[in-house]
Order: C-alpha cells, then structure tokens, then sequence
C-alpha cells in the first residue's frame, strides 16, 4: 500500500498540558523564517494560564511531543478559534501537522456545541494557507492585526 507523500502512517494524539510534557513543548523549534509567524510557546503557554477558555494542547507521536496547539471553543459561542499552531522543525514534513490538525477538528466537533472552525495565519505563510485550505479552509480576508482569517463549516 502506497501513501501519499506528506503524509503520516504514525499515528498522532492531543494530550492536555501538563507537568509530564511542559518541558517538552518548550524546547520545541520552529524553522529561522517560520518564527515570525508564530508566538513561542512560552508565550502561548503564559497566556493559557490566564485564559479560561483557552485549551493547549501536545501533538504527540509514538510517545514524543513534537508540537504544540491552542484553540479556544467557548460554550456560549457556536465558533471555535485555533489560534497557535507549531510542529517541531525536526518533525516537519512527515504529515504530522495535517495529522494533528484533522485530530484538532475531531476534537473541536466532539464538543456538540461548534458549527464552524476559524484559524488564523500570517498571509505571506503558503504552507499554513494550503494545510488549512486542504481541510476546506476558506479563507475570509485580513483581522485587525493583518493575519488572514480563514473558516471552516463543520457538517451536521
């Protein structure tokens, strides 16, 4: 059986943060021209911290983290929000950020509550663009903070 290149056969998993990953996401790295895109996860760490309704999360494969999530999916709002996103630069290329974005979507349309998925990225970032727009991500044009704003509508 052949796979289509970019992808993953390794299975990938969302795991809650906690004292047993936190290092590991912290010690993750983004490629020299790719961190512009993103806040560290120092940063997106401190700010789940503060904020009730943000959910991190591990993207983890065969036992190791190798990137990192964050999305917010209030209960009084029909639209979940993926608003930090990184797989690890030595991870990169292996299909594991489609793995973990479909298994984000999973997660995000379990809830019962989200009608539509909104993710956000730098508009020069081609390869976040054509990961999201492969999942059906329309982009809806530039935020306040010049990052495009693309939405997916979950069926049901």
């Amino acid at each position: 059986m052949t796979r289509r290149a970019g992808t993953s056969d390794r299975p990938v998993a969302l795991e809650p943060i906690g004292k047993g990953n936190r290092a590991a996401i912290l010690a993750l790295e983004l490629l020299p021209e790719q961190q512009e895109y993103v806040a560290s996860n120092a940063e997106s760490l401190a700010e789940a911290k503060q904020d009730d309704e943000a959910i991190a999360r591990a993207v983890v494969c065969a036992g190791r983290v190798v990137g990192f999530l964050m999305y917010s999916a209030p209960e009084d709002d029909d639209e979940a929000i993926i608003y930090r996103f990184m797989i690890d630069r030595r991870e990169q290329g292996r299909g594991l950020g489609r793995a973990a974005v479909g298994k984000a979507l999973e997660e995000i349309a379990k809830l019962g509550h989200i009608r539509r998925v909104a993710i956000c990225y730098e508009p020069e970032n081609e390869a976040a663009r054509r990961l999201y727009a492969g999942f059906g991500f329309v982009e809806q044009g530039l935020d306040e903070d010049d990052e495009m704003i693309a939405v997916l509508e979950l069926g049901g």
